[in-house]
């Protein structure tokens, strides 16, 4: 878009039907290489680097709409002629959210895992992201030197095999030695309040227990939702679910389409995983 290659992964046949899961910052497509594959039956699911990560292209400037406006050239490049399911995680559900209160009838529903929003916890994590990843564009001599130094953040326990494959996909050879694929500048960008309103689509928070979402600010984002969401807990998930709890993740996805395919819009809902 406007110059700017968007780049895409996906899984499943071309059906028309699809999701369409956007990472979180400084994180890339390959985050969902454990989740994706698991939700193509039936579906085409996709995974976008959003612009300033990954293998995108970079801007001057970076914004949720910006973003927002990528999630929609890729769900009309990849062919999803019905409206999908937008799934985002931490600043990608920020992102999934814009996209629904502003363009909610070209999407089927959106999911956010464990993202703040705005207000204090979204505050404090953002001043801890220019901080922490502020520090981190050094360059590194060597690709075992930096897939060494990979830690979420906030650092968190992890499957090993999850995290090995998303260290070695993050990283790219520069003139001098290696460094991270996303751009310093994504964390420089304005922050706006995302609206908590009724939206044109359904909607779902899927609530991680160790998260960075209290069980509080859930129930507030529920409330300000119309209470028309669905709720979905993952027991003992922290932020970074796809690092620690895939399958789990998996399987809360999975029990949410299936009950939004049975059930009429503005049903809301509660389950565990």
């Amino acid at each position: 878009m406007a110059g700017t290659p968007i780049v895409y992964r996906a899984w499943g046949e071309p059906t028309g039907r699809g999701i369409v899961l956007v990472h979180g910052a400084a994180a890339h497509s390959r985050w969902w290489d454990h989740v994706g594959p698991l939700l193509a039956s039936g579906r085409r699911v996709v995974a976008l680097d959003l612009s300033g990560h990954g293998d995108s292209g970079r801007r001057d400037a970076y914004g949720l709409e910006i973003w927002m406006r990528e999630v929609l050239a890729v769900i009309a490049d990849a062919g999803l002629d019905v409206p999908p399911v937008v799934i985002g995680h931490s600043l990608g559900g920020a992102v999934t959210l814009r996209l629904a209160a502003l363009s909610g009838h070209r999407i089927e529903g959106a999911v956010l895992i464990d993202s703040p929003m705005m207000g204090p916890v979204a505050e404090k994590r953002a001043t801890r992201e220019r901080r922490t990843f502020g520090a981190a564009t050094r360059l590194y001599p060597s690709r075992e030197a930096i897939v060494s130094q990979f830690t979420p953040m906030p650092n968190q326990p992890v499957l090993d095999y999850v995290a090995d494959h998303v260290a070695a996909t993050s990283i790219r050879e520069v003139p001098g030695g290696w460094t991270w694929k996303w751009d310093p500048a994504i964390f420089a960008r304005e922050r706006v309040e995302n609206p908590l309103i009724r939206l044109d689509c359904r909607v779902a928070l899927v609530h991680a227990e160790h998260g960075i979402v209290s069980a509080e600010r859930r129930d507030a984002m529920y409330d300000q939702l119309g209470r028309a969401a669905s709720v979905i807990e993952v027991p003992g998930a922290r932020h970074h679910i796809m690092l620690d709890q895939p399958l789990a993740l998996v399987a809360a996805i999975r029990t949410l389409l299936s009950d939004w395919a049975h059930s009429p819009p503005g049903s809301p809902g509660r389950s565990e995983h």
